[in-house]
């Protein structure tokens, strides 16, 4: 029965932290996203594996550092004609920074803030923006009764005057707002958009995401 109880507790909390993203835990995120019928003929597709580590650091009783990366594996084919913009390979890295307070605020907050980085490692110049970019970053949630609320956001500056290949200058804003509810059995419903603004172009983009997760136990671990 103590067990028991005590598996609870851990699946409990690591529901919670599964769902944190500033939290003190390392783990591996990898999400893929798939969009079809785009370009002139509607027959195009772009599809972004996204490969996210998560290491926390922990700088003392009362403060953490959290880096978050996002490395994304891309294919795209049909989205200009006669394959003009295939491509495959690596895109940009953005690294991000979260300073993270060890506790809530005694409203039950969880906060983060700090720097993110555009590092251009993309494989093919068609997967990249050909230049450095930096801006500030933060994220604001708050958990309670199987609830996950919350906003990340950056906002990116590149930081070269004349990109290389005719780039446009990065500028650009990412808004990401979540919500999510997990069940007594540890089934995780949520939804969250992908927002980002282009101020060069002025055009925004407003993916929505519906996701379903399930928290298992494997080896007598959760």
């Amino acid at each position: 029965m103590q067990n028991g109880l005590a598996w609870a507790e851990d699946s409990a909390e690591l529901a919670k932290k599964a769902l944190n993203p500033v939290a003190a835990m390392y783990s591996l995120p990898v999400q893929y996203n798939w969009d079809q019928k785009m370009g002139p003929t509607g027959e195009g597709m772009h599809s972004v594996t996204n490969i996210q580590p998560v290491l926390p650091f922990h700088l003392s009783d009362d403060w953490n550092l959290i880096s978050r990366t996002i490395l994304p594996v891309i294919d795209q084919h049909g989205l200009a004609p006669d394959g003009a913009a295939d491509a495959s390979g690596i895109g940009d890295v953005t690294q991000s920074f979260f300073f993270s307070p060890v506790k809530p605020t005694d409203s039950g907050w969880i906060l983060g803030v700090g720097p993110a980085l555009l590092i251009p490692t993309g494989s093919d110049k068609l997967l990249s923006s050909k230049q450095w970019g930096l801006g500030p970053t933060a994220v604001a949630l708050k958990q309670s009764n199987g609830w996950t609320r919350g906003i990340l956001a950056n906002h990116i500056w590149g930081l070269e005057d004349s990109p290389p290949d005719d780039k446009e200058k990065v500028n650009q804003t990412f808004l990401q707002p979540f919500l999510s509810y997990t069940t007594a059995t540890y089934t995780t419903y949520g939804v969250n958009t992908e927002s980002t603004y282009n101020w060069q172009s002025r055009e925004w983009s407003v993916p929505v995401n519906l996701t379903v997760t399930q928290l298992l136990k494997i080896g007598g671990q959760p």
